[in-house]
């Protein structure tokens, strides 16, 4: 495994860059097939019994994640800081990841341990592939030029992006059936004998991960630069833990980085909200099934692939903030016109008239749905790969890990409070537009906090370069 100083790089290793991007490529099917669009909707259609009782359950799971990240990445961060050889720490974390990710084939309909297996693999394998990210992209620094960040970050992310793409793809197209009729979104029955009525082409989704996980992350291991190994294990936890103390009083003595953490925090919390609730969300108010959702999403990933690729090059030229702002600032006002739909509605009043039955996409609120939604995938990505590339920017070279450890902190400690609030409101108002109107709210908030961050380098990193 390549091994190099904390120096800067002089020239650019392309092997290296795309073997790093292929964690993301590699990772992506946990967050795509088994968060958001196969398992979890399988948890709680079929494990669970009832969609609330689901909801809440995975919930539940989702945010004992988040607390471990929040208490892990920083410390796991700092350690890695003083011990160096941050690919150890990614191939420690995988073992259990790659065991999860297999776990979830067991969870059975009517098994007597499904949803217990479904949860703990779920809540586990999430902690894991959260902190291996802290530690990839801590790796960042050592393979670009500091103005080519930027568009390291969105290649990354454009990566995963396209990974979820073709996952995806093969889940609804191979995998996954139609309950009444037995048959996957390309009108055939699942491959590998997969049995509709167990659920097999959903529960495969979670082995079908681990493999994909294991052959993608190999060139990483192999190609990708690490920082030399520095001190011993056992001194470096007693430094790393003291030093972690030090980083949360140095990131609030810094306000430029203390804000724009803030500010991460909220306006993540109102994309974690938008994205978990999307798909319940049209579901609702569109009347839309699995395969219209699974289409939606694919539409959503298309042009998140194609706001990466842009917002890249927009990052080096004009920085990370004005991508960040502008990133918001389309959240906003296109998440204000989806919550603005129903049925028969676009813009809260202009009335029309309801789609054709067994017409698909055929309503003009579902055509502006789908558009609307197609640019704010084009929003999101951007807005997550350009936090990356600014904190790069913001932080001292020489404690990077950990700088990234508080950044998935700010990402995950209080990722409960969007969808908490979505909740509450949505049940004293009686109505799904109302509850997502809250996702604003933290748009509008972070957008007020991103404004007064202001974009530099750090010293450390320049005395570096």
């Amino acid at each position: 495994m390549a091994s190099v100083s904390g120096a800067l790089p002089q020239k650019t290793d392309r092997r290296a860059i795309v073997s790093w991007a292929l964690f993301d490529w590699a990772a992506q099917p946990f967050f795509t097939l088994i968060t958001t669009f196969v398992f979890s909707p399988y948890f709680a259609s079929v494990l669970a019994k009832s969609p609330e009782q689901g909801q809440s359950l995975w919930g539940f799971a989702t945010a004992a994640a988040g607390l471990g990240i929040a208490l892990m990445a920083p410390i796991l961060g700092s350690v890695a800081d003083a011990t160096g050889r941050r690919k150890l720490w990614i191939f420690v974390l995988s073992i259990p990841f790659v065991i999860c990710c297999w776990m979830f084939w067991y969870a059975a309909p009517g098994g007597s341990n499904s949803i217990a297996i479904a949860l703990i693999a779920f809540a586990i394998g999430t902690l894991c592939i959260e902190i291996a990210t802290v530690f990839n992209n801590a790796m960042m620094p050592s393979l670009v030029p500091h103005e080519k960040i930027g568009r390291l970050s969105s290649f990354g992310w454009a990566t995963g992006y396209a990974s979820a793409l073709v996952t995806l793809a093969i889940a609804l197209l191979l995998f996954s059936a139609n309950a009444d009729t037995g048959k996957t979104l390309a009108g055939i029955s699942p491959v590998l004998g997969l049995d509709p009525a167990t659920q097999e082409g959903d529960r495969v989704t979670g082995p079908f991960s681990a493999v994909w996980y294991v052959i993608f992350v190999l060139p990483m291991f192999f190609f990708v630069p690490d920082v030399a190994a520095k001190e011993k294990i056992g001194p470096a936890v007693r430094r790393g833990l003291s030093e972690l103390a030090a980083s949360f009083k140095q990131a609030r003595a810094n306000k430029n980085i203390f804000q724009f953490l803030v500010a991460n925090m909220i306006f993540k919390d109102g994309l974690v909200a938008l994205f978990a609730f999307g798909g319940i969300y049209s579901a609702g108010q569109l009347g839309w099934g699995s395969i219209e959702i699974g289409i939606f999403g694919i539409i959503v990933i298309i042009t998140g692939i194609g706001g990466l690729l842009l917002a890249g090059s927009l990052d080096d030229k004009f920085g990370a903030k004005p991508v960040l702002i502008v990133s918001l600032v389309v959240l906003m006002v296109c998440g204000l016109g989806m919550v603005s739909i129903d049925k028969t509605t676009v813009f809260f009043f202009i009335h029309t008239e309801a789609a054709p039955a067994g017409a698909q996409f055929a309503s003009l609120p579902e055509q502006m749905f789908i558009g609307l939604g197609a640019v704010i995938g084009a929003a999101a990505g951007p807005l997550q790969a350009s936090s990356r590339s600014l904190l790069i920017r913001l932080a001292p070279r020489e404690h990077m890990t950990q700088y990234f450890g508080l950044l998935a902190l700010s990402g995950k400690v209080t990722s409960f409070l969007a969808p908490l609030a979505v909740g509450i409101v949505t049940a004293l108002s009686g109505s799904q537009a109302g509850g997502m109107s809250v996702v604003l709210v933290f748009f509008a908030v972070g957008l007020a906090l991103m404004i007064t961050v202001k974009e530099r380098t750090a010293p450390a990193f320049s005395e570096a370069s």
